[in-house]
């Protein structure tokens, strides 16, 4: 009798996981965007969660946790229980820079579950049509000619568009003067407006900016020339080798998240990448649908974050 009740007990607690996959998910699943509504982060949110309600069953419902350049959001996804019920589209800056700039309030390679990315989205040189470059070798020439003489904008000390300006300033040899704005739209505005004469903004903000003529486009920031705007060359082909920076959005969840339901959400952000309807929609905003395994993306999270801490101290901006 006893084997038996021994016997009974192993097979309930070998039983009990499989129990709790089948029967997942039961109720709404909480999609977190560390950032305000209306953004490309929050816009790749939505395009997802309308596609994991129809997978999953249930509602997956929106929680804009904006500030501190998506720290916040993120770190209460990291702190959020792991039951497979709290997840984040949270994207490049919290996860793989702010660490070489900022004590951080949770560790993005080992708090957080990293389970796909979504999309990827170029950054584009931008500049005033005063600005005498036609290509990035002119831009350069000009730079040169006058230090400092150039004024850059961005969202902020320390994001992507920062960084991306000071990749460029370090590769190139140039001196530019940083101007922060309180985002990219503003930034790109900006230079619109001469106030200052150039940015790398994210390629959803250009898009329309470059279609009505209201600035001039020199260079994306990829390997690869961008859908959203294929007759502009990369930096690389102009001369400035080694240059590649993009922002991307992904699906994150807390550490401790059954590993059943990772798996299942990376299949699911694998589906998201290859939906036609998907790829046009994010194509409408300069974006590229894309997807990764988990093992696939903490790869590239690990080499991202030795990527953007060298560059920081390369340039004196380490925390």
């Amino acid at each position: 009798m006893k084997k038996l009740v021994l016997a009974l007990a192993a097979l309930a607690a070998f039983a009990q996981p499989s129990l709790a996959q089948d029967t997942w998910p039961s109720r709404p699943i909480k999609l977190i965007v560390p950032f305000a509504a209306g953004g490309n982060t929050d816009a790749v949110a939505r395009i997802a969660a309308v596609h994991m309600q129809k997978v999953l069953g249930v509602n997956v419902v929106i929680e804009n946790r904006g500030g501190a350049g998506g720290i916040v959001g993120t770190d209460a996804t990291a702190k959020a229980a792991p039951d497979g019920y709290t997840f984040c589209v949270c994207s490049i800056g919290a996860i793989t820079i702010s660490p070489a700039t900022e004590k951080l309030p949770y560790d993005p390679l080992d708090d957080l579950v990293a389970i796909s990315l979504l999309n990827t989205n170029p950054l584009i040189l931008l500049v005033n049509p005063a600005v005498k470059a036609n290509s990035v070798p002119e831009l350069i020439a000009l730079a040169k000619a006058s230090p400092n003489g150039l004024n850059y904008s961005s969202s902020g000390l320390g994001g992507l568009m920062y960084f991306s300006a000071e990749l460029f300033k370090a590769k190139t040899g140039t001196q530019m003067t940083h101007v922060p704005y309180r985002g990219g739209a503003p930034a790109t505005t900006a230079v619109i407006g001469g106030e200052v004469q150039l940015v790398f903004t994210n390629m959803s903000d250009a898009v329309g900016q470059i279609e009505g003529g209201k600035v001039r486009a020199l260079a994306v920031t990829t390997r690869m020339r961008s859908p959203a705007a294929p007759n502009v060359p990369t930096l690389a082909e102009q001369g400035v080798a080694g240059y590649h920076t993009e922002s991307w959005n992904a699906l994150f969840a807390p550490k401790g998240t059954p590993q059943a339901v990772v798996d299942r959400m990376a299949q699911i952000a694998a589906d998201i990448a290859k939906d036609a309807s998907v790829q046009k929609q994010m194509a409408n905003f300069g974006s590229v649908a894309v997807a990764n395994t988990p093992a696939e993306f903490a790869k590239m999270l690990r080499e991202e974050t030795t990527l953007w801490a060298d560059l920081v101290k390369q340039i004196g901006a380490a925390k």
